[in-house]
């Protein structure tokens, strides 16, 4: 409410005029709100882009998986017939060949996940801690260690094809003509030697992210810990022990489970080194379903497969981070 208060008894005098603070504030608190919400403003283009490339392609996949998609119905998929949840009971029936199948591809992507993110986070945290050290040369071999992922995947992986083959590969030539620990040149790309051909490039090309995001962790912390530590008496070891790996704590917990993620659903690279139909021993459970759709044509349990891929990984990431927080809360007291 605003009043107006005139002393006029005077001509010439001058008016008073008192505002409540309410008329005040009001403009200053239109402009606040347009400040926050200009931001999401700015959000909305990227998050229809993430809902038309993300959401939509979800959403028409778990309809199709309760449909009985087939070859028949490709050209108009909405008038393929309802199977109900037959597409996904026949993917869990483990002791049918279309189960049994799955269940075996899923053996093999846990193995191959354990494997590979172990060994890139051991070998990317190993070569991080070396990196702190001062030396000649040292930046030509970080830039050297990033090579690997920086490289196209299909030009990274073809190059293996090439060095995996049989009778001329580099492989061979180096284990077997010049090395002689092989008896004979082996098969790489074919058989049992395929899952650790395909372990090896996976190894190789996913460490130096692991090594890339482990020492940009190592600049957090103080060096006056390792300074003290060592007043102290304690070794390299001890210092890795209780300075190292628990101030990475929180960057190998996003870091693990970034590598978890990406390797369980990598697709480019056993494609790409096997083709369409990857070795029984490499059968990567995303290869499978690839193939459950495009090979065998059945695009509706090749969905149902997809939304139960999706819903194991929504239940691990939720016990990843539920474990980790309770045990970083444990940490803090």
């Amino acid at each position: 409410m605003t009043t107006t208060t005139a002393a006029s008894a005077e001509p010439g005098e001058r008016t008073v005029r008192k505002s409540s603070p309410g008329a005040a504030r009001g403009p200053r608190r239109t402009g606040r709100i347009k400040r926050i919400g200009l931001p999401y403003l700015l959000l909305l283009p990227a998050l229809a882009l993430e809902l038309l490339v993300h959401l939509v392609p979800m959403v028409i996949g778990v309809v199709m998986s309760f449909k009985e998609l087939t070859q028949f119905y490709i050209r108009d998929w909405g008038t393929a017939p309802w199977a109900g949840f037959d597409n996904y009971s026949v993917s869990v029936r483990f002791d049918e060949p279309v189960g049994e199948a799955l269940l075996h591809s899923f053996f093999v992507t846990i193995g191959f996940t354990l494997l590979s993110v172990g060994l890139c986070w051991l070998i990317g945290t190993a070569a991080a801690i070396y990196m702190q050290d001062n030396f000649v040369g040292r930046g030509v071999l970080r830039a050297l260690f990033l090579v690997p992922y920086a490289l196209p995947v299909y030009a990274a992986v073809i190059t293996w094809v090439f060095m995996f083959q049989h009778d001329n590969g580099l492989v061979n030539h180096v284990l077997h003509d010049q090395l002689h620990l092989t008896d004979k040149p082996s098969f790489w790309l074919i058989g049992d030697n395929s899952f650790y051909a395909l372990l090896t490039v996976s190894v190789w090309k996913g460490w130096p992210f692991a090594f890339l995001i482990v020492m940009a962790g190592l600049q957090n912390i103080p060096g006056e810990l390792y300074e003290a530590a060592a007043l102290d008496g304690a070794g390299m070891w001890r210092q890795l022990r209780h300075i190292t790996l628990p101030s990475l704590r929180p960057v190998n917990q996003v870091l693990v489970l970034v590598l978890f993620l990406w390797t369980f659903n990598d697709f480019n690279t056993p494609f790409v080194l096997f083709g369409r139909t990857a070795p029984e021993s490499a059968d990567l459970i995303s290869v499978h379903i690839y193939q459950s759709s495009f090979v065998t044509w059945n695009f509706g349990t090749g969905s149902a497969m997809s939304v139960l891929l999706l819903l194991f990984l929504l239940v691990v990431t939720g016990v990843y981070l539920l474990l980790t927080s309770r045990g970083k809360k444990t940490a803090d007291v």
